[in-house]
């Protein structure tokens, strides 16, 4: 069994030693650090390169935006999940336009938690269920003022099975191409798209109505 290795950073202890107990009852997640602040955890991050980072959003010195920020430009084989108590729109759209691979509630439940690891660890979007709403609501309301370029048919095949869920290597299996081909092809659409992940690249693309909203299941990133 692949152990997934997990750095947590909250800046309360017990919120922290709560985590790693509900992290590590799923038998193959392990924790190999926790962080008090933004800027330990950007430091441990780096130490240990742990396969999903889960952080919070406010913490001293360097908030978890900051974090996932900093995190997405300098180690991207770093998975990266905030779990906080904020569920408002700013918070959301800054957390996932940084580059963030889930967005999980306090409120989840601890079998949501471990599945939302589990989730980014394998490439996909894990996003509370609120949270999805939230992100729809805004790419809606903020789709008429802008143009964006129309993608060419090979980008609407590669978006259309991102939209479903399916992995970059998925996704080269069925369109018979490279893993680093479909990349690239995500990268184009990510630019074209003005998307900083593939969550808001799908949720976007349904805005404009290039994919219909019941295709824009799990969109992973």
């Amino acid at each position: 069994m692949t152990s997934i290795r997990v750095l947590i950073a909250d800046d309360h202890k017990i919120v922290r030693s709560g985590i790693r107990a509900i992290l590590e009852q799923a038998g193959d997640i392990n924790v190999v650090a926790e962080a008090q602040d933004g800027e330990e955890a950007k430091a441990l991050i780096q130490q240990y390169m742990p396969d999903v980072a889960v952080l919070d959003i406010q913490m001293p010195k360097v908030s978890g935006i900051e974090v996932i920020r900093w995190a997405r430009a300098n180690l991207r084989g770093v998975g990266l999940l905030t779990l906080t108590a904020y569920d408002d729109t700013p918070y959301v759209m800054g957390v996932l336009q940084a580059g963030a691979n889930g967005y999980i509630l306090k409120t989840a439940s601890p079998e949501d938690l471990i599945q939302a690891v589990h989730d980014v660890f394998a490439g996909k979007s894990a996003l509370d269920a609120s949270i999805t709403q939230k992100v729809m609501a805004h790419v809606f309301e903020h789709k008429a003022p802008i143009t964006y370029e129309e993608l060419t048919e090979r980008e609407m095949e590669v978006l259309r099975l991102a939209a479903k869920g399916y992995t970059n290597k998925s996704i080269a299996v069925q369109l018979n191409i490279s893993d680093r081909t479909v990349q690239g092809h995500l990268a184009h659409i990510f630019d074209k798209l003005q998307a900083a992940s593939r969550t808001e690249a799908v949720m976007r693309a349904v805005a404009l109505g290039w994919i219909s909203e019941s295709s824009a299941e799990s969109p992973k990133d």
